[in-house]
């Protein structure tokens, strides 16, 4: 059984760097906009709801900054815990084995990242 979902477009992905990452807000018609934010390193995308598995927290420490100094790991602000780019998987900090909320994106043939995102009910969307 397939799994319906609603495409939301993003922005471009000339947004983000190579490596570097940004957060977006999409507007899904709820009160608050849903935050996520993406990873673009080595070519390779990845796409995450912006939210600390331990504390629920916002992940970066300045406006689109999710990676750490070396470009290598997403770093929450809150406690320093290091998740790998490719997956979401919490490496170190206090959420070591759990992992964040990956979300489906994808390039269109106009360059634009667009995420996929559930709309069935009981769909996992976080509180934000």
């Amino acid at each position: 059984m397939s799994v319906a979902s609603r495409a939301y477009a993003l922005g471009s992905l000339a947004q983000v760097p190579d490596p570097g990452s940004r957060g977006f807000d999409i507007d899904t018609g709820d009160e608050r906009p849903l935050r996520v934010f993406v990873v673009h390193k080595n070519g390779a995308i990845s796409a995450f709801y912006n939210r600390c598995p331990h504390t629920g927290a916002p992940l970066e420490w300045q406006p689109h900054q999710f990676l750490d100094i070396e470009n290598s790991f997403i770093q929450c602000a809150i406690h320093g815990a290091l998740f790998r780019p490719e997956d979401g998987y919490c490496l170190r900090g206090p959420c070591a084995g759990q992992a964040l909320q990956q979300i489906m994106v994808r390039v269109d043939d106009a360059g634009q990242l667009v995420a996929e995102l559930p709309v069935h009910p009981g769909a996992s969307v976080p509180d934000q």
